[in-house]
Order: C-alpha cells, then sequence, then structure tokens
C-alpha cells in the first residue's frame, strides 16, 4: 500500500469537540500528527512556541506566505494565521498522516492546493446537542450561543464538500471513524496505482 501519510482536513463547527477527538487520535495512532499553526499574535501566557503556535513576525509570515510556504492563510482580528508547508511535507514522506483542524474557508484553500487531501467534516448529534455543549462550557453569553448557533448552520452547509462526514456521539466512536478511514483511504485503489503496476510488471 502507499508508503506516503495523508493529510487530513478535519472541520466541524465550535462546540462539536473537534479538539478532543483529535487528542482521543493522537493518544492512540503514533503515526498521526497535528499540524502546527503558525501566527502573528503575540503568545499568550502559558503558550508555547512550536506547540501551541509557530509565533512569527508580520513580515517573516508575509514572506513564508508570499513564497508559498503556507498551506493556507487567513487574516483574523488584525493578525495573520496560516498553515506551514514544511513540516507537513516532512511528515507525510516519512508515512505519518497530519491533521490539520481547520476552519472550513481555511480547508478550502488546502484542498484546492492539495486535491488528494482527505476532508472529515465533525458533525454534532444535532443542533440542540449542539447548543447544549455550548451552553455546558459556561463561558459565554446567549448572545455569543446564538452567533455560534448560526455560524454552525453555514459551516454544516458546506459538509457535502468534504469526503466524508463523522458524528461525533462519543469522541470513542468518532476516533475509531476516523481511523477506519484512514485505513480505507490507504487501501486505496487511487493511492496505490504504483503498488499495481509493479505488481503488474512482476509476471
Amino acid at each position: 500500500m502507499t508508503s506516503n501519510g495523508l493529510l487530513l482536513i478535519l472541520s466541524g463547527p465550535s462546540g462539536t469537540g473537534k479538539g478532543t477527538v483529535v487528542k482521543s487520535l493522537l493518544a492512540g495512532s503514533p503515526g498521526i500528527r497535528l499540524s502546527v499553526s503558525a501566527t502573528t499574535r503575540a503568545p499568550r501566557p502559558g503558550e508555547k512556541d512550536g506547540k501551541d503556535y509557530f509565533f512569527l513576525a508580520r513580515e517573516k509570515f508575509q514572506k513564508m506566505d508570499k513564497a508559498g510556504k503556507m498551506l493556507e492563510s487567513a487574516e483574523y482580528c488584525g493578525n495573520g494565521y496560516g498553515t506551514p508547508l514544511e513540516p507537513i511535507e516532512k511528515w507525510t514522506s516519512k508515512g505519518q498522516d497530519v491533521i490539520l483542524e481547520i476552519e472550513v474557508q481555511g480547508g478550502a484553500q488546502v484542498k484546492k492546493k492539495r486535491p488528494d487531501a482527505v476532508g472529515i467534516f465533525i458533525l454534532p448529534p444535532s443542533l440542540k446537542e449542539l447548543e447544549q455543549r455550548l451552553r455546558s462550557r459556561g463561558t459565554e453569553s446567549d448572545e455569543v450561543i446564538r452567533g455560534r448557533l448560526q455560524a454552525a448552520r453555514k459551516e454544516i452547509s458546506q459538509a457535502a464538500y468534504y469526503d466524508y462526514v463523522v458524528i461525533n456521539d462519543t469522541v470513542e466512536s468518532a476516533a475509531a471513524q476516523i481511523r477506519a478511514i484512514i485505513t480505507a483511504e490507504k487501501s486505496s485503489a487511487g493511492r496505490n496505482q504504483e503498488l499495481i503496476e509493479r505488481i503488474l510488471k512482476d509476471d
């Protein structure tokens, strides 16, 4: 089967538990890496460079972006955010799978540049369940929660553009589904043309 690692785009509305699912995947699968984003904003207390983000000066960020060294980039609240390409290429060439936990606009940019990337959209069991999860945090006002739910509807409408959808009913089942997707993708005929051709030549 294909020896290169997969590039996985993981998207979904706020509150669907993407981060928790990713942690479960990383804990149980040593061959999976999480891409670290770059940003021009200053580190917050406790954040570490290279672990939480790559903290870059704006000039360096823009230079990397213009040179094509960012897989995707966006401006948010006056700061630049992007996905450095070099670590992804290094890991996938070693056979490691790389997860990009990213919003839908960034996911679309990545898919355009890397059509081989596997898009996985994390869905809540229902919008009512999503609302309950957001409220259970106890950190946001009703107005903010309403805004997040409105944004969630727009994001969920983009799920059809992804290769797979996974309902995060429980973290364990969602992580298991994603592992099954990775296994299936690595066994797909489209990713194993070289293997097929080699076997035919061995005749």
